[in-house]
């Protein structure tokens, strides 16, 4: 592969950071997000007139896409949210009551999960609101091994939560099994499938999940300021909401509703950027999610093969194709990770993600947090396998370049260390 010139932009930009949102969106998402702009405009349970009540048939037909992407009960219980992180602190916070204290309340989370489980479990537990156990995850491959998280049970747990697929190193954690032990101890199981929605098939009802989070944004395909809580029916029963207002139902009541979805929708929707996740879902219903998550395989192992045996190059997590998704964590001698990122995008036009990327525990966990994290690369269904070992060929070229300069480096060292101790 031919090198770009040193500080020289490299004329194509290959966007592999998909983790944090995906790019480019399916033309029929941003079609639809232009037509509901200069076509509609209303806000869903507004208005009698025919805008308004387009608009709420639009949201209530992204409604009843999710339920069978997901193989959910009942359309109704997926409550939009601003985010996938809005939608955990609903699911987390909602489940705990303040009022019974940390002797009364447990929760159960794990190494590998992201700060949006992290952080409002920690607040709570330093509000003294309930005690929590992190159960550890395996550091080569960063799996949960299930059997820790039954063992964590007490009786005063209300919740266990886990991330389905690390943004750090593409673990897939064994959910159906984590599920059935929840519900077997009858406690609420919480999953955080920021990175896998969209990307594997996830059956609610099969998996045992009592509540999952996503954002629309990612996998999903849909633009940002979207995301879902699902809810199990019967869960919105002990499931309170973190704010009340104005949802255009029973507007005669100062009590906030206490049916489906409104009891969780306070506030007009983000009417635009649901229409636009709609039609996300549905591009990825007509793929259907095996030929994604075919094609994200095949990127896999095309990326795995393009790493491995890459003197001075390691990446983390899963070390073949099972157990993981197309988002890797790497590491090159010799370089920072935000260096690393820096070279990729001005000699190569890769576009990456270096740090901790908000899971602290998980870098803790492969032992990358106190040298600055890992650099990321994250893969999309638009993404080809030649984009992919365009990336690996670019990684090896690298390393191979920075373990030139390490050992002109230590022969300098060596040579200096000779010199000194004949001066003597």
């Amino acid at each position: 592969m031919s090198r770009p010139p040193i500080n020289q932009l490299a004329p194509r930009r290959l966007y592999m950071d998909n983790a944090a949102t995906s790019f480019p969106k399916p033309r029929t998402v941003l079609e639809a997000m232009t037509r509901y702009a200069t076509e509609l405009g209303a806000s869903a349970g507004r208005g009698a007139y025919q805008e308004a009540v387009d608009t709420a048939q639009l949201i209530a037909d992204c409604r009843r896409r999710l339920n069978r992407l997901f193989h959910g009960e009942q359309p109704e219980h997926f409550v939009f949210t601003l985010n996938c992180t809005d939608a955990l602190n609903l699911a987390i916070k909602g489940l705990i009551d303040p009022a019974l204290g940390a002797r009364k309340s447990h929760a159960i989370c794990t190494h590998i999960d992201h700060n949006s489980i992290l952080r409002p479990l920690n607040a709570m537990a330093e509000q003294g609101w309930l005690e929590q156990t992190r159960v550890p995850v395996d550091g080569a491959t960063g799996l949960v091994d299930p059997d820790d998280i039954r063992k964590s049970i007490r009786p005063q747990t209300r919740l266990i939560a886990i991330t389905h697929v690390s943004n750090v190193t593409g673990t897939v954690q064994p959910i159906r099994e984590i599920g059935k032990i929840a519900r077997e101890a009858g406690v609420p199981f919480v999953v955080d499938a920021a990175q896998s929605a969209g990307h594997l098939p996830i059956a609610l009802q099969a998996d045992g999940i009592d509540l999952l989070a996503a954002p629309g944004h990612k996998a999903l395909l849909g633009p940002l300021g979207t995301g879902f809580l699902y809810i199990r029916p019967g869960l919105e029963k002990i499931l309170r909401p973190l704010r009340e207002g104005g949802t255009g139902s029973v507007s005669e009541l100062d009590r906030q509703p206490d049916f489906m979805p409104d009891k969780y929708e306070s506030g007009s929707h983000n009417a635009i950027g649901i229409i636009g996740l709609s039609e996300g879902v549905k591009w990825i219903a007509d793929q259907t999610l095996e030929k994604l998550a075919a094609h994200d395989l095949d990127l896999v192992r095309t990326m795995i093969d393009g790493l491995s045996g890459v003197d001075g190059l390691t990446y983390y997590g899963p070390q073949g194709v099972r157990n993981r998704i197309g988002v890797f964590s790497v590491r090159v001698e010799g370089l920072e990770p935000y260096e690393l990122s820096a070279v990729l995008e001005s000699h190569y036009g890769i576009l990456t993600r270096p740090g901790i990327h908000c899971a602290p525990l998980a870098h803790q966990a492969i032992g990358t947090a106190e040298s600055g994290g890992t650099t990321r690369l994250s893969f999309g269904p638009f993404l080809s396998k030649q984009d992919v070992k365009y990336a690996t060929d670019a990684l090896a070229e690298i390393a191979a370049t920075r373990v030139v300069v390490h050992r002109v480096e230590l022969k300098g060292k060596e040579a200096n260390h000779r010199g000194h101790r004949d001066g003597l």
